[in-house]
C-alpha cells in the first residue's frame, strides 16, 4: 500500500509541506499550473513568510503590539491583493473567453525557453573561453 509520510519539526513546517504536495496535485501533465492556483500559492507562500519572520523574532519584539499589527497588516494585504488578482483574472477571462488569459501563458512560456536558450549559449560561451 502506498504511502505518504511528511516530516517537520513544528507544526507550522509540516502544514507548509502538505499544502505543497496538495498544489502539485493540481499541475496538469506539463506540470504547468493555472493563474488562479499560482495566485493563491504565491499569496500562501507570502502569509508563510511572515509566519517564519515572526516566529524568529525575540520574544520582547514577536510579542510587542506593532509587530503583531504588522503582521495583521501584511496577512491582509495579501489576502486582499490576491482576492484583487483573482477577481481581475477572472474578469478578464469572462470578457475574452479565456482567450488573453491563454495566449499571455503560451508567451510567457515562448518567452522563458527564449531566456533558457540564450542563458545556455552564453554559458557554453563562458566554459568553452
Amino acid at each position: 500500500m502506498p504511502k505518504i509520510i511528511f516530516e517537520a519539526d513544528t507544526h507550522a513546517e509540516l502544514v507548509a509541506q502538505v499544502r505543497r504536495w496538495l498544489a502539485s496535485l493540481d499541475a496538469d501533465d506539463e506540470g504547468q499550473i493555472t493563474l488562479d492556483t499560482a495566485i493563491v500559492q504565491g499569496a500562501d507562500l507570502t502569509k508563510d513568510a511572515l509566519r517564519v519572520v515572526a516566529s524568529v523574532a525575540p520574544a520582547p519584539i514577536a510579542q510587542s503590539d506593532v509587530v503583531r499589527a504588522l503582521a495583521d497588516m501584511g496577512y491582509k494585504a495579501t489576502d486582499l491583493t490576491r482576492d484583487r488578482l483573482r477577481d481581475g483574472l477572472a474578469s478578464v477571462e469572462a470578457l475574452t473567453g479565456g482567450s488573453v488569459v491563454r495566449r499571455v501563458g503560451e508567451k510567457g512560456r515562448d518567452a522563458m525557453f527564449e531566456m533558457n536558450a540564450a542563458i545556455a549559449k552564453q554559458v557554453l560561451r563562458t566554459l568553452s573561453g
